[in-house]
């Protein structure tokens, strides 16, 4: 059980990980959102189920967390690129590389 657990929680900080990277790398604002919001909800996923199988005793807490985070991180990224919508920031436009 706890190599399982260990395995989730490094997957859990990988994705974490790459989440953070996508913020930094992505070329503008919608991509960013999209690249924080979907990797580092299953991040954290990953590491409540690391702790879950860790400490059996807290698996009530953990799944209200986890409930409590698969409701707000997709709410509030498409909540920010509707804002950012209607503010007017423009979607990034690849430039034309010519032969």
């Amino acid at each position: 059980m706890r190599f399982l657990a260990d395995l989730f929680l490094i997957a859990g900080a990988l994705l974490s990980l790459l989440a953070a990277l996508g913020i930094l790398r992505m070329p503008d604002v919608y991509n960013r959102i999209q690249a924080g919001a979907k990797a580092s909800t299953l991040g954290v996923i990953f590491v409540l189920l690391g702790i879950g199988l860790l400490q059996p005793s807290w698996w009530p807490k953990l799944v209200a967390i986890a409930g409590f985070i698969l409701f707000t991180s997709p709410v509030g990224s498409s909540t920010l690129a509707r804002a950012f919508h209607r503010a007017g920031v423009p979607i990034w436009q690849a430039k034309e590389k010519r032969p």
